[in-house]
């Protein structure tokens, strides 16, 4: 099974190096890696097109630039990439081994939250408890059908088909497409966060502190739960 990487960007150019230098030791390489570019004013494009990735354009937002990603890939499967969010060297093997079994729709990585301090295992924590305790309490009945709730630093993978089926994320979304994706996928079977890792930027707990961060994440997933979706990003401040 092919696998395409679609990163969804905008102004990453501090973040890419490092990603651009994994991805070329991923081991086996992708089928390709599509870089979805939402209004980048900086480097960002340009770093990527110079590493080989192919880099199209889509309207600002995660959820049509996921779309217009999954839409253009090439690959049977697909992983949604954050530019600050960094994968294991078998990745592919990971997701290939993990789609081989046809009860799975959707699937993530463990996120890791490491800054040049050290690692934020208070966050990590919580991250880890959200999988769980925010279907629960949102959606129990999907929770009893085996769906979790999944966000970008899980570095999302599940079959182009399916996601296409499905009408993939809400295209107004600029936060929580992820989650709105998880179930939407669920009813091809269970949403799963698998034990193995991938290490993800601090750099809004370091813009917003600890407490700051972690209350912004419950109260835009408290508001998403109670059916609030219009202008969620308005809470959730942009960092890079």
């Amino acid at each position: 099974m092919t696998v395409t990487i679609v990163i969804p960007m905008l102004n990453e150019e501090a973040a890419l190096p490092r990603l651009i230098a994994v991805l070329a030791t991923l081991d086996p390489p992708p089928h390709e890696v599509l870089a979805v570019d939402g209004g980048s004013e900086d480097a960002s494009t340009a770093l990527a097109q110079a590493a080989g990735w192919r880099v199209i354009t889509a309207p600002r937002g995660r959820g049509s630039q996921i779309n217009a990603g999954v839409a253009a890939a090439r690959g049977e499967l697909v992983v949604v990439l954050h530019a600050d969010t960094i994968p294991p060297a078998d990745m592919v093997t990971v997701i290939r081994a993990v789609l081989a079994d046809l009860r799975t729709a959707l699937a993530g990585f463990t996120p890791i939250i490491r800054g040049p301090g050290g690692v934020r295992w208070g966050t990590t924590a919580h991250n880890w408890a959200k999988t769980w305790y925010a279907p629960l309490l949102a959606r129990p009945r999907l929770f009893l059908r085996g769906a979790r709730l999944l966000f970008g630093d899980h570095a999302m993978f599940f079959r182009r088909a399916q996601f296409l089926e499905v009408g993939g994320c809400d295209s107004r979304a600029k936060v929580m497409e992820e989650a709105d994706l998880c179930i939407r996928l669920n009813r091809f079977g269970r949403v799963r966060l698998i034990a193995r890792t991938v290490e993800t930027s601090d750099r809004r707990i370091a813009a917003w502190g600890p407490w700051k961060a972690n209350w912004i994440y419950l109260k835009v997933g408290l508001l998403w739960a109670a059916g609030a979706r219009d202008r969620l990003e308005r809470h959730y401040p942009d960092v890079r």
